[in-house]
């Protein structure tokens, strides 16, 4: 009987080594029968990100983790950025009928928002390496992060046009001044309010965190033309503004 077993389980790990061996994107099809590349296995999990259809993943898969590092690193990835902020504008200029008494609001996010955290990912292949929230608060301690020129045109048009900006930020409180450093420096400034995760906030997902604070700006009189951000958890929830705009961001996923 255990001479028995001891077979049976050498078959089981061999059959399931071999499934395993076996499974290779480029061998793959999909249930129609359309044979698929690496390429077009990364583009559509890359898409099914941003439509939130693939939700909670904490790495970015290991087969796309180069394929998402040429994206956010490409002519294309600024242009898909570039293009959410143009429809923003259009939006802003054509359908916003400012009320001017100092009602007006509009919220951004920070990180790949206004700034870039490509350059910390791309040292930590690109979302393929699972999050080290010390290692990336250090990181942001050094105020480095680049701008994203195409937010800051719109930051620039708001303020202009006389809307008040409100930043909220899933960053904790312990490090305000470098967040505050690294705007201004790269051209951010004349923002109303900077609002930052406290200890109390850390309790809830960032979604209502997100939310809650918008709940606050209502009540406090403001009307929210606009709410953009790289995440989904920056823009659901109620109150959520009277258009969203979500810009690209396949490296990581914040609830």
């Amino acid at each position: 009987m255990a001479m028995a077993m001891a077979i049976l389980s050498f078959f089981l790990c061999l059959l399931i080594t071999t499934a395993a061996a076996d499974w290779n994107i480029l061998n793959q099809r999909t249930k129609s029968g359309l044979k698929i590349s690496l390429k077009n296995y990364c583009e559509g999990w890359r898409l099914n990100v941003e439509l939130h259809n693939i939700q909670y993943f904490q790495v970015v898969p290991e087969e796309c983790v180069s394929y998402i590092g040429k994206y956010v690193s490409s002519t294309q990835y600024r242009v898909d950025s570039e293009r959410t902020i143009e429809e923003c504008v259009v939006y802003l200029t054509k359908a916003c009928a400012l009320k001017g008494d100092g009602t007006d609001a509009w919220v951004f996010d920070i990180d790949d928002t206004l700034i870039s955290t490509v350059p910390y990912y791309k040292k930590n292949q690109y979302g393929g390496k699972k999050l080290n929230l010390t290692d990336l608060e250090a990181w942001m301690s050094k105020a480095n992060a680049p701008v994203l020129a195409h937010t800051l045109r719109l930051f620039n048009l708001l303020k202009a046009r006389g809307v008040d900006i409100i930043l909220i930020s899933a960053r904790r409180e312990n490090i305000r001044s470098a967040t505050i450093e690294n705007l201004v420096q790269v051209g951010y400034h004349g923002w109303t309010n900077l609002i930052l995760r406290s200890a109390e906030d850390e309790k809830k997902g960032v979604a209502k965190y997100k939310a809650d604070a918008r709940r606050r700006l209502v009540n406090e009189g403001y009307y929210i033309w606009g709410n953009v951000g790289d995440q989904y958890s920056s823009i659901v929830g109620s109150p959520n503004g009277r258009r969203t705009f979500k810009l690209p961001n396949p490296m990581y996923y914040v609830s």
